[in-house]
């Protein structure tokens, strides 16, 4: 009988405390409030018309100068390259991209503070499961190459997107070649 009544009583309680937390949302038959301008010397005060709620407007925050974000998004600096492109149906990363991996490396090991995803990637031909196990091999691969030009282990994180994320959607040798490639993210970006 007493476990019953406890139980019940935490179950009334709990009832109670989600309909306190409910609210009524501002809907078109209800019009928000207008605000008035009382900054000095401007006489009597005015009704100001309420924000227009219909229209939202997307913020992307600069990176401030000094920042080392604003260093990786500079497209004069190689830093604000990211992407190793690949051979066809290969993980080994090519010679032409070791300063770009060697920038990179040396940006990690400037700012221990952030972190880098590295997303593998592949083109459309093949299996959905061997295009994973390619996309992983050559995150890997870049990961290792940063690692030995002296980025720490730790910094650096890796995923396979397979095919799943093309820049380039064609079945042609232009768009394969695009879609064969590691891209490197830093943190707020992924």
């Amino acid at each position: 009988m007493r476990r019953e009544l406890l139980s019940t009583s935490l179950m009334l309680a709990g009832i109670a405390l989600i309909a306190g937390c409910t609210s009524t949302p501002v809907g078109p038959e209800q019009a928000a409030a207008g605000v008035e301008d009382r900054t000095p010397g401007a006489g009597t005060p005015q009704a100001v018309a309420p924000p227009d709620r219909g229209r939202v407007t997307p913020v992307t925050p600069e990176p401030q100068k000094g920042s080392p974000l604003a260093e990786l998004r500079d497209p004069r600096s190689i830093l604000s390259k990211r992407s190793v492109f690949f051979d066809y149906d290969d993980f080994t990363v090519r010679g032409e991209f070791n300063p770009l991996i060697e920038a990179h490396a040396k940006f990690l090991g400037s700012h221990q503070d952030i972190k880098m995803l590295i997303q593998g990637n592949t083109d459309e031909r093949g299996s959905r499961e061997y295009n994973l196990a390619l996309g992983q091999k050559r995150a890997d691969a870049v990961k290792r190459a940063l690692m030995l030009m002296g980025a720490k282990e730790a910094a650096i994180e890796t995923v396979s997107l397979g095919e799943e994320k093309p820049r380039e959607a064609c079945s042609e040798e232009r768009c394969w070649k695009e879609n064969r490639r590691a891209d490197m993210l830093y943190s707020g970006e992924f």
